[in-house]
């Protein structure tokens, strides 16, 4: 593979703004895990690791109005942001530019305290939005939250996306701000130390919840000549796997720590004794710590490389910590410099190896591991490497496969009957409604009753969705499992809000708080199966779907797969629907619906995905150009599209910019909706996939109309738009 550039990083954490001030603050030894400052709680008692400031302090430093709606999330990733922009000398717009964030609690921090207008920002797209509007130009903007992986998953797409020739520049990582839903969360997981945390030592105790943000720009060697700018280091290997175990706790034996860190350093094409330093993911957990040791010591034997962990300086930044402990593992290899691992006194007994706690003269440091393991075993893995100063021969990006990917087979649960295609001949309309509820299948053939009293409907419904497209596909262990999901599970992210301001911040259940997850969905879907595959979960509001789908496809021609189960998810309470429907505009749109579609992609099938693309503030020629270069994959012109499927709701606002479109490229006759039958949802344009395999496979649209290729078209909010170009075999 070709080698992937660093041009610039950003961080803020616990320790300050800015690689200065982290690295003056590594070598000093200083921890700035302590009391709580900012946040809000009766848990005084727990050390956390708190940006040192005030959300008004960073509102003044980013130059931002009082007035401006902003999550504390948002503020903390547009100060790491600003820097890593600014080191690289980068202007987003001035080449193809992604910005990919990672992020699990979004605007949590407003929701929690039932803000005006909470509802609007608590997503995590939202947060994500709010962040890249400070710099602009973005062409494609998409969010990770795979928990405490949720950065160095967002680091690996932003890699791939530039392998496969689809953007010049990622500015890739993660951001999240400490709140009482996940401190409480954590605290009932009774995984808390009260006092700093002690990674890999034999008396630990627990972890100490932290925040930030950092970001680093990746950049194609054409790119980087292009702009004539000197790389800092270089993005060599990146990998994900599943432990596919628990929901919360590690493998005794870190297998998929042990995947992830193998084919991270195959992908980097390096052999193990080429790493000179491991940034652990080392929590301090009893569990954790145990099971990531015992996966470095079977990858690296007797000769495991220096080890240490910087949570003890910075606390755990959950789903930041990717993308913080990027730019450490970037400074490391800049100033030849090993952090080393606070408060270790005994050595665990059952590991091979100390962390690295006392300064001691080393070898030149030339490639950095560092782990990133989230909840259900999300487990992710990214190689940092020393950048040759004489190095002039900067490597191109690498070719990609163009092998047809087919669609093999579809299951929904929606607000027809679930499991089946009776919809397509026969389907329930719903007058004067706005919020229908799914039709629940028969779960006990899908997953034992003990299990399913402690799922929340989302899950249940994901499970027996996929289980059913794996049956079908006779595909029983698909090589990636992809999900996408707007709202993420909100039953139990309610169930938890609610008893924690009805009980106040004492005798919580973890029940809600482990299954409230955005990831809950994909991971437990891989320890039902026993998938140890690539898992990743997409959270880009209304586009949630086509990031997840994008994301298959890059698999599909890094040729990495050759089959994944995408899905895309949603449920919506009665309570939270009050909330929606009380902060938008209604004007006799469709009502509001749930969605739980999965989807078996392979090599085999009657309908082929012939591409994917996802368009961030477009203007009309940029979206006329997609179209015609999806076109162009199947040797098609435009006027060979028999159907185009829209995201249609009977909102003026919304479908304006559909009117436009059909009536600009001659589609005026040729278009079908989905949201009609199937309701309105952040991932509904799952349903409009759905719509048009169903019309593929059958050769015919509910109208019987003739249909061999047909065009789905999404916008969300006029800000993003997709179109996904499928035709018959």
């Amino acid at each position: 593979m070709s080698d992937i550039y660093i041009t610039g990083c950003g961080i803020i954490s616990a320790l300050g703004y800015g690689k200065e001030v982290t690295m003056n603050a590594l070598r000093q030894h200083r921890s700035a895990v302590g009391r709580i400052r900012f946040l809000q709680t009766e848990h005084t008692e727990l050390p956390v690791g708190e940006v040192p400031f005030s959300n008004d302090e960073m509102r003044q430093a980013l130059g931002i109005q009082e007035n401006t709606v902003m999550t504390r999330t948002a503020l903390i990733g547009r100060m790491a942001l600003k820097e890593a922009l600014d080191e690289a000398n980068l202007d987003p717009s001035g080449q193809r530019t992604a910005f990919i964030n990672g992020t699990t609690v979004g605007g949590m921090d407003r929701t929690e305290l039932f803000e005006k207008d909470f509802v609007k920002t608590h997503d995590c797209g939202t947060c994500s939005e709010m962040i890249a509007e400070q710099s602009g130009g973005f062409c494609f903007v998409t969010t990770m939250s795979t928990a405490c992986s949720s950065a160095a998953n967002a680091i690996l797409l932003g890699k791939e996306l530039i392998e496969t020739g689809r953007i010049d520049v990622a500015v890739v990582g993660g951001a999240e701000c400490i709140t009482k839903f996940h401190l409480n969360g954590f605290n009932t997981l009774m995984i808390l130390d009260k006092d700093v945390c002690r990674p890999f030592d034999k008396k630990r105790a627990g972890l100490n919840l932290g925040e930030g943000a950092g970001y680093i720009v990746l950049e194609s060697g054409e790119s980087v000549k292009k702009r004539n700018i000197k790389p800092l280091a270089i993005l060599s290997g990146t990998a994900n796997r599943c432990d596919a175990f628990h929901q919360t706790a590690t493998s005794a034996d870190g297998e998929g720590a042990y995947l992830a860190m193998t084919e991270a350093l195959k992908n980097a094409n390096l052999k193990p004794s080429d790493i000179d330093y491991i940034n652990a993911h080392g929590t301090g957990t009893g569990i954790n710590d145990m099971s990531e040791g015992r996966a470095i010591t079977r990858v690296f034997g007797e000769n495991v490389p220096p080890t240490a962990s910087v949570k003890a300086y910075i606390g755990h930044t959950t789903s930041a910590a990717g993308g913080v402990e990027a730019v450490i593992s970037i400074l490391a290899l800049k100033h030849n410099y090993m952090p080393i691992s606070l408060n270790f006194n005994e050595k665990e007994d059952d590991l091979g190896f100390e962390p690295l706690h006392e300064e001691k003269p080393h070898k030149e440091i030339r490639h950095v591991m560092s782990n990133s393991f989230g909840f259900g075993g999300n487990d992710t893995v990214c190689i940092f490497s020393r950048f040759d100063q004489n190095e002039n021969d900067l490597q191109n990006v690498s070719s990609h496969n163009k092998f047809p990917i087919k669609i093999t087979c579809a299951a929904h649960i929606s607000a027809q009957k679930p499991l089946s295609d009776e919809w397509f001949d026969n389907p329930v309309h719903y007058e004067n409604e706005t919020l229908i509820k799914s039709q629940d299948a028969d779960y006990k053939q899908f997953i034992n009753t003990m299990a399913a009293r402690r799922m929340g409907s989302v899950l249940k419904r994901a499970i027996a969705t996929s289980k059913t497209a794996m049956e079908k596909s006779g595909i029983a262990t698909p090589d990636a499992i992809i999900t996408a999901t707007g709202w993420g599970c909100l039953e139990n992210t309610e169930k938890f809000l609610n008893s924690m301001f009805e009980q106040g911040e004492t005798c919580l259940q973890p029940t809600f708080f482990i299954n409230s997850t955005h990831n809950t969905i994909g991971s437990n879907i891989a320890i039902l199966t026993k998938n140890h595959s690539y898992n990743n979960t997409h959270v880009q509001q209304g586009i949630s779907f086509e990031s997840a789908l994008l994301d298959a496809v890059i698999q599909f021609e890094r040729d990495k797969i050759g089959s994944a189960l995408v899905g895309a998810f949603d449920e919506m309470t009665p309570q939270w629907h009050r909330y929606l429907t009380g902060s938008r505009k209604s004007d006799g749109g469709v009502f509001d619906g749930e969605t739980a579609v999965s989807t078996i992609l392979s090599r085999n099938g009657d309908v082929e995905l012939v591409g994917v693309e996802i368009l961030h503030q477009p203007d009309f020629q940029h979206i006329e150009d997609s179209l015609k270069r999806l076109c162009d994959k199947k040797n098609l012109i435009i006027n060979d599209i028999d159907l185009i499927v829209t995201g249609r709701n009977n909102c003026a606002e919304n479908d304006v910019i559909y009117e436009k479109f059909e009536n600009s490229f001659g589609f005026k006759n040729k278009t079908a909706t989905y949201k009609n039958i199937f309701g309105e949802s952040l991932t509904s344009s799952a349903f409009g996939f759905y719509f048009a395999f169903e019309c593929l496979k059958k050769g015919h649209t509910p109208e019987s109309k003739k249909a061999n290729n047909i065009l789905i078209y999404n916008h969300f909010n006029n800000i993003s738009h997709t179109l996904i170009l499928l035709s018959k075999c």
